[in-house]
């Protein structure tokens, strides 16, 4: 789908822009034209890929979402055509130090873009991105589909379950009627990877981290099983979903799965040995540890909604993931004079040539 004559010189409210996704966002809608206003509590990880990319915001606020006056200010001010929400807490173990702020990010502001759309009424298309962990994870080879019931045990899942049902309720109470102008669906996407993460406690930024060190990764849950899938793909997933939803009706109010299909399901053991053949000098050994905090062992999506309704595929399988992450972190930490920015253009363009 040639996204440009949706984009090109629309008005586009990010919140997380300067996150791993939001960043990787940012940059597509800037090489489609679009007018792009990013609101973000702060620069999240040092190196940080948002920095690297030098991209020309229209605007580039820093406050706390959970903050109702911002959010309706900002939104008040810009009138988006489009808004895409990722601003959010992303880390599962950070949730059990941080509860707290957890809820009132990943929860509370997904309320205040709700309340300050519904107030506005606009005309605007907004995607809310979630996560795959809404799901009420039963630890069973089972895909989750859009229908399945909402929930978790730890504070990061149930914040997401929140934010999923204020949508629902929003939806239902407001945003499916005659007088609205708000169309909004939700995205629930699998687990991602990349260049430019930097994320504490994620596997792969803990491997290029080490590698680049030439030192030796640690694996703490080897079998822990995941949809692993590149950056772009659920990024491709958010920008087709708005365009449908200024088109088909019919899909406001709904929420979509994005994640490769099961085939492309692999192991944390499956991808560090993966990964490690595209990074020179990389090496990795498995430790069994104690971990009373919980994390999911086995989660799996299923996808065919997003596939049938909005024609969303993947692009690219597991060795094309692991690839395009190890060279552009092995580009990132071996040549220091690269222009990363063109690195990351380079492959959104590999990408949508596919």
């Amino acid at each position: 789908m040639d996204y440009t004559s949706y984009f090109n010189n629309k008005n586009v409210f990010i919140t997380g822009h300067t996150g791993f996704k939001g960043s990787w966002l940012s940059k597509w809608l800037s090489l489609l034209g679009a007018n792009i206003y990013g609101v973000s509590l702060d620069v999240p990880t040092n190196p940080s890929h948002y920095e690297l990319l030098n991209i020309n915001f229209k605007s580039d606020e820093r406050y706390d979402i959970s903050s109702f006056d911002s959010v309706y200010q900002s939104l008040k001010s810009v009138k988006p055509d489009y808004l895409f929400h990722l601003a959010a807490q992303p880390l599962v173990l950070k949730s059990y130090s941080d509860p707290y702020k957890t809820y009132m990010s990943n929860a509370v502001g997904t309320l205040n873009i709700l309340e300050s759309l519904k107030i506005l009424n606009h005309k605007c298309n907004a995607v809310i991105i979630t996560s795959d962990k809404c799901y009420e994870n039963i630890e069973k080879k089972v895909n989750y589909s859009e229908n399945d019931r909402l929930g978790g045990i730890d504070p990061y899942s149930t914040s997401k379950a929140s934010a999923e049902l204020i949508f629902k309720g929003y939806c239902n109470a407001f945003f499916n009627t005659k007088a609205s102008n708000i169309r909004v669906s939700s995205a629930r996407a699998g687990n991602v990877i990349g260049g430019g993460d930097w994320a504490i406690d994620r596997i792969v930024p803990d491997c290029m981290k080490s590698w680049a060190k030439k030192e030796n990764v640690i694996l703490r849950n080897p079998y822990a099983t995941r949809p692993w899938q590149h950056v772009l793909e659920p990024i491709n997933g958010y920008l087709r979903l708005a365009v449908k939803l200024s088109e088909n009706p019919k899909i406001n109010g709904e929420s979509f799965n994005f994640g490769p299909k099961e085939s492309n399901s692999y192991t944390v053991e499956n991808l560090v040995s993966q990964l490690s053949t595209f990074f020179d000098g990389s090496k990795w050994s498995i430790q069994s540890t104690s971990n009373d905090l919980h994390e999911a062992n086995l989660l799996s999506l299923d996808c065919n909604k997003s596939y049938r309704l909005l024609k969303f595929n993947t692009k690219l399988d597991f060795n094309l993931t692991s690839e395009w992450t190890s060279k552009w972190y092995e580009s990132y930490y071996k040549n220091p004079t690269a222009k990363h920015s063109q690195y990351t253009e380079q492959q959104i363009m590999e990408f949508s040539d596919l």
